[in-house]
């Protein structure tokens, strides 16, 4: 398949720079049996039934977005990509000149660094600074030691920034360290937040429980891959990116009870689709830790999801890729013109769909 057949036309206008004022305050675009229904978030109540399980990623966005220079003196922006230890971590380095292996960094909060309206300069004096060495290249990105005994989440919690998605036009703030991550987030390690997720108030989850709906969780660390269009001419030479995911025994056995019950499983969100389609791939759902470069496109045989709660995905990713493969898609494109038409919000801070999945 072409990658210009998952293309749409989107007005900027729809690109949610800004989460609703309350949680949940969303609309909702129903998919199913070949119709669109508009509904608001509130409605998932009534969508699902007693015995489902909703399976949600509890992954937690790091401030993984630091600033500072080279020991050279050029101007450098760091973003880690994936926490490796208690000290070393994988990272695009932004600068005007790769740095080589041996090299040393000088990173600081932003708001201690010298420049001339950029968030990246020379620290000021007096500055609480990281010095970090640059231990080499893998692939795409740097393998950065961090000097000292603090651990690297510890340092990048007081120094570092919250990595916003590329199409967000403004400085995150103290508004977005609260909004743009879920109210289940546990394992720190994402640089991006599974915005599914995001809709998500203790009240909803509570009344989920209350009417009977199992509450499973994975981990899967959301990479800065997952905003990369795929460029490739044909699918099939898209090289995907890497993400670690760990399946615990409990969200298997969830998932046992809700399909003996007549449950179906609902995904919330992508992330947590692709860590239990991993986790499946010997045909059953296995628990575990794992790295996955799955890449779901249309003819894909789906073991585990029955439904699937998203957002509105850019054009050309492999997200939206995966949304047709789960909804068909014909469906799937027809959903995002409708969605476009009726000006639904799209992307991180944007509005939510759920889907049943089309038996094929």
């Amino acid at each position: 398949m072409r990658t210009d057949e998952f293309d749409f036309a989107l007005p900027e206008r729809l690109i949610a720079q800004h989460p609703p004022e309350l949680r949940g305050a969303s609309r909702l675009l129903y998919a199913h049996d070949g119709a669109l229904e508009n509904c608001r978030f509130a409605d998932l109540l009534r969508l699902v039934r007693q015995d489902d399980v909703l399976v949600l990623n509890d992954t937690r966005v790091i401030k993984a977005r630091l600033f500072g220079s080279k020991d050279s003196g050029g101007k450098i922006e760091v973003l880690v990509e994936r926490v490796l230890n208690e000290h070393e971590v994988l990272a695009q380095v932004r600068a005007s000149k790769s740095p080589k292996a041996g090299s040393r960094l000088v990173l600081a909060s932003a708001g201690s660094l010298r420049s001339s309206g950029e968030p990246t300069g020379v620290p000021l004096a007096g500055a609480d600074v990281l010095a970090v060495e640059v231990l080499g290249r893998e692939g795409e990105f740097f393998r950065l030691r961090f000097a000292g005994e603090e651990p690297v989440l510890a340092l990048l919690e007081r120094h570092g920034s919250l990595p916003l998605p590329p199409y967000i036009t403004h400085a995150a703030d103290a508004g977005d360290e609260q909004r743009y991550q879920t109210v289940f987030a546990r394992a720190a390690g994402a640089v991006a937040a599974p915005t599914a997720g995001l809709h998500f108030d203790e009240a909803m989850l509570q009344a989920l429980r209350d009417k009977g709906v199992r509450i499973a969780y994975v981990t899967l660390h959301v990479g800065a891959g997952t905003f990369q269009p795929v460029r490739a001419e044909y699918i099939r030479e898209h090289a995907m990116h890497s993400e670690c995911y760990e399946i615990p025994q409990t969200t298997v056995d969830a998932i046992a009870r809700a399909r003996n019950a007549g449950g179906r499983v609902i995904a919330v969100g992508t992330t947590s689709l692709r860590a239990l389609e991993s986790a499946a791939q010997s045909g059953e759902l296995q628990a575990g830790t794992g790295e996955t470069r799955i890449f779901i496109t249309p003819g894909y045989r789906f073991r585990v999801v029955d439904r699937l709660l998203t957002n509105f995905h850019l054009p050309r990713s492999t997200l939206l890729m995966l949304v047709c493969a789960f909804g068909g898609m014909d469906e799937m494109l027809a959903a995002y013109r409708h969605a476009v038409a009726n000006e639904y919000r799209f992307f991180s801070y944007g509005d939510a769909m759920l889907i049943e999945r089309k038996n094929v």
